[in-house]
C-alpha cells in the first residue's frame, strides 16, 4: 500500500485485502444511506406522507436516466485497474481523462433530458395526483445538479480502480455532513419542503465533487485533474463501452423494472407507497455489505488480472463470498427484528408500518441469493465481462420478477408482490452459474 492511499491487491492475503478494502467501502455506503434517510426522515416527518411518498417515487427514474454514464464509470474503473495492476500509469492517466471529458458532456446531455422528460414519465407511471407536483419538483431539481453528482461519483470509481478506498470515504463524510445540515437549514428553517431537500443534496455533493478533484491533486501521485488539459483517448472510451454498456444496460433494466413495479405500488393509496418507500430505504443497508465485497472483488480481480495473478482471483472469489455471506446473513437477521422500530424513524401511521413491516419480513430473507449473485457478477467484471451477467439480469428481472409481482397480486393480493424479488435473484443466480463456472469469462481480460 502506497503512501496515497492506493491498494496494491497482487500480493498479500486475499482476506485480509478484501476487508481492508471494503471496510472504507461500506462505511462510505453507510454514510451515504445515512443522508438518503435522513432527506426522507426530514421529509416524512416535517413536510407529510405524501412529501416522502413523492420522493420515494422519483429513485428509479432518476437511476434510470443516469444509468448510462454509471455504466462508463464501471467500464473505466475496471480498465483503471488492470492498468495499475499491470503497472502501465499512463494507461491509468489516459483513462481518467477521457472519463472526465466524458462525463462533461453526458451530464449537460442528460441534465436537459432529465428536466423535459420528469413531469410526463411521473405521470405514465401513474403517480398521484397529491405527490406529482412534489415529485417533479425532486426530480428537476436534482437533474439540476447532475454534473455535481457525476462527479461526485467519478471521482470515487477513479481512486477505488487504483484501490484507494479511504479518500471516497472522507468525500462522502463530507458530503453527508453538509447535506444533513442543509436539510435542516432549507426544510424546518426556509420551509421549502421536498425542494429543500433536494437542493440540499446537489449542494453537498457539489463540494465534495470540488474538494475530491482537490484532494486528488494534493495527494494521488498517480494522476493529476487538470480540466484545462485533458485528452481524450477514443480507444480507451470503446474499451469503456464494451464493458459499461452491458452494466448500463442492466442498470437500465432494473430501474426500468423498478418503474413498472412502482407503478403498481402506486395504484394503491399514499399510506401504502409511503410504507413501501421507507422500507426500501431501510432494506438498502442490507445491499450495503453486498455492493462494498462486489465493487472490493471487481478491483481485486481488475488488478489480479492486469498483473497476471490468475491463481489470485480463485482464492480472493472464494474469500469474498464467505465474507458476503457472512454479513448478509447477520445484517438481514437484523433488519427482520428491528423492522417495526427502524420504519416509525420515518412515520408513526399503523397503515405505513404495516405496509413497510411486510416488505422487509418477505425481502430481506432471500438476500443471501444476492450475496452470491453480486459476489459472482463483481468478479466477472473485474476481468472485462459484462454481457453475460446482463442476459442473466434480463432474464431475472423480465420473465420473474416483474411479471410475477403483477401475478402475485392478481392471485394473493397487494402483500405478496414482494414474493417476486426472491423469485428473481434465484433465477438469475441459476442463469450466471453455469457461465460463471466455465471459466469463459477469463477470455475477457482487456490488459
Amino acid at each position: 500500500m502506497t503512501n496515497n492511499g492506493a491498494l496494491n491487491m497482487t500480493q498479500g492475503s486475499p482476506y485480509q485485502l478484501i476487508l481492508r478494502f471494503s471496510i472504507p467501502l461500506l462505511l462510505a455506503n453507510l454514510l451515504q444511506q445515512l443522508y438518503n434517510m435522513v432527506d426522507s426522515a426530514v421529509v416524512g416527518r416535517f413536510v407529510g406522507t405524501e412529501a416522502l411518498a413523492a420522493v420515494g417515487t422519483t429513485f428509479p427514474i432518476v437511476f434510470m436516466i443516469i444509468s448510462l454514464f454509471i455504466g462508463i464509470g464501471m467500464g473505466a474503473s475496471v480498465i483503471i485497474s488492470q492498468y495499475f495492476g499491470a503497472g502501465d500509469l499512463e494507461g491509468v492517466r489516459k483513462t481518467v481523462d477521457t472519463l472526465y471529458i466524458t462525463m462533461f458532456v453526458l451530464s449537460l446531455v442528460i441534465a436537459v433530458i432529465g428536466l423535459l422528460v420528469s413531469r410526463p414519465i411521473l405521470l405514465l407511471i401513474h403517480t398521484p395526483p397529491d405527490t406529482i407536483d412534489l415529485a417533479t419538483t425532486y426530480m428537476q431539481i436534482t437533474f439540476i445538479g447532475t454534473l455535481a453528482i457525476f462527479g461526485f461519483n467519478v471521482n470515487g470509481g477513479i481512486l477505488q480502480g487504483l484501490g484507494d478506498s479511504k479518500s471516497p470515504l472522507i468525500y462522502v463524510g463530507l458530503a453527508t455532513v453538509i447535506n444533513i445540515i442543509l436539510d435542516l437549514v432549507f426544510v424546518l428553517a426556509f420551509g421549502w419542503g421536498v425542494a429543500g431537500v433536494a437542493w440540499a443534496t446537489v449542494i453537498a455533493q457539489f463540494f465534495a465533487f470540488i474538494y475530491g478533484v482537490v484532494h486528488i491533486n494534493r495527494f494521488n501521485v498517480h494522476i493529476t485533474i487538470n480540466f484545462k488539459a485533458l485528452l481524450f483517448d477514443r480507444k480507451i472510451l470503446i474499451e469503456s463501452l464494451k464493458i459499461g454498456l452491458p452494466v448500463s444496460l442492466q442498470n437500465l433494466s432494473f430501474a426500468i423494472g423498478a418503474v413498472v413495479i412502482q407503478a403498481l405500488i402506486n395504484s394503491y393509496q399514499a399510506p401504502f407507497m409511503a410504507g413501501f418507500n421507507a422500507a426500501n430505504k431501510i432494506d438498502a443497508f442490507a445491499f450495503l455489505p453486498l455492493m462494498s465485497f462486489s465493487n472490493a472483488i471487481t478491483t481485486y480481480v481488475g488488478q489480479n488480472v492486469g498483473a497476471g495473478r490468475w491463481d489470485r482471483v480463485k482464492d480472493g472469489i472464494r474469500s469474498t463470498l464467505l465474507l458476503s455471506l457472512g454479513s448478509c446473513v447477520a445484517i438481514s437477521l437484523s433488519l427482520v427484528v428491528f423492522a417495526t422500530p427502524l420504519l416509525k424513524l420515518f412515520s408513526s401511521e399503523p397503515a405505513v408500518l404495516e405496509s413497510g413491516r411486510i416488505y422487509l419480513i418477505t425481502v430481506v430473507p432471500f438476500y443471501f441469493l444476492l450475496a452470491i449473485l453480486f459476489v459472482l457478477n463483481g468478479a466477472m467484471r473485474g476481468a472485462g465481462s459484462t454481457m453475460i451477467p446482463l442476459i442473466a439480469t434480463l432474464t431475472s428481472l423480465w420473465l420473474i420478477r416483474v411479471p410475477f409481482a403483477y401475478l402475485f397480486v392478481h392471485w394473493f393480493g397487494r402483500d405478496f408482490i414482494y414474493f417476486s424479488y426472491g423469485a428473481g435473484w434465484l433465477i438469475g443466480l441459476l442463469a450466471i452459474l453455469p457461465y460463471f463456472f466455465s471459466g469463459r469469462w477469463k477470455k475477457a481480460a482487456l490488459v
